[in-house]
């Protein structure tokens, strides 16, 4: 996957795609990342790369020829063609729609994004417009600009390309995950302990030590019972998510079990 990032601050990424999962993908070749600093597009002294808002009011917007500029040199397919081109263009933007991790699936499919990373008041519309395929937002809240939201989406999305976590399954058994498969393996295998988020927040996880500082770590995890280790994380799953985001239980697919289950930690 190609991913590039069109900013006013490209040295920002420096610290974030320097470490971990994503340095790891950068130094493998499976993605390869380019920052452009829209003030290379610019033709004045000053460097100039925003203006006030036309029909007044606070801060400033920034200008659309550097952006122009800039995405004309990355040659990037026009809209009409980018979806068989497996491109795609995302505006970070206050106003966008909410980023998902359904929507980092979507993303992992494609070859190439490229992020415009908005500052100050925003972007001018026309680069929304004639540019981008869809405005995204992080969450409901406002950022200083688009770049600490792009390195979140980056993250989000190359942990699912293949090849990039060391588990494949690592990306299906956490919070908002695929649907769970259940126990459905070939005759031999000895059934999973594991439970797939199914779209709800990941179960509570131990490691070693047993007991430490007084609190042990729950006896059905150290029993060896699939099916009951299965059925506990199950449940403290449909629990947290219940405390922490019950809003996500309006679109689960829960069990006859999972309800029953559910209804009781009704006060």
């Amino acid at each position: 996957m190609k991913i590039d990032l069109i900013t006013i601050f490209p040295n920002f990424f420096t610290g974030p795609f320097d470490h971990g999962v994503l340095r790891r993908a950068i130094r493998t070749g499976l993605v390869e990342v380019g920052t452009h600093d829209l003030r290379e597009f610019t033709h004045d002294r000053h460097r100039t790369v925003d203006d006030r808002p036309f029909g007044g009011g606070e801060g400033m917007v920034l200008k659309p020829e550097p952006i122009f500029e800039c995405f004309e040199m990355l040659g990037v397919a026009q809209k009409p063609a980018r979806e068989a081109a497996r491109e795609t263009v995302i505006l970070l933007s206050a106003q966008g729609l909410r980023f998902t991790q359904a929507i980092a699936h979507e993303l992992a499919t494609l070859d190439r994004i490229v992020f415009i990373c908005g500052r100050y008041e925003g972007v001018d519309e026309r680069v929304n417009e004639l540019l981008c395929d869809r405005e995204l937002s992080i969450g409901d809240y406002v950022l200083s600009g688009g770049e600490l939201a792009a390195a979140v989406i980056v993250d989000t999305v190359v942990r699912l390309l293949p090849g990039v976590l060391g588990n494949p399954d690592s990306s299906v058994h956490e919070s908002f995950g695929a649907p769970d498969i259940g126990d459905a393996h070939a005759p031999g295998d000895v059934p999973t302990a594991t439970h797939g988020a199914g779209g709800l927040l990941d179960y509570p996880h131990y490691t070693r030590p047993a007991e430490f500082r007084g609190m042990l770590v729950p006896e059905v995890l150290q029993a060896g019972d699939h099916a009951a280790i299965r059925r506990w994380r199950r449940q403290r799953a449909l629990e947290k998510t219940y405390r922490n985001r019950p809003d996500l239980l309006t679109h689960a697919n829960l069990t006859y079990e999972d309800r029953e289950f559910l209804a009781s930690l009704e006060p």
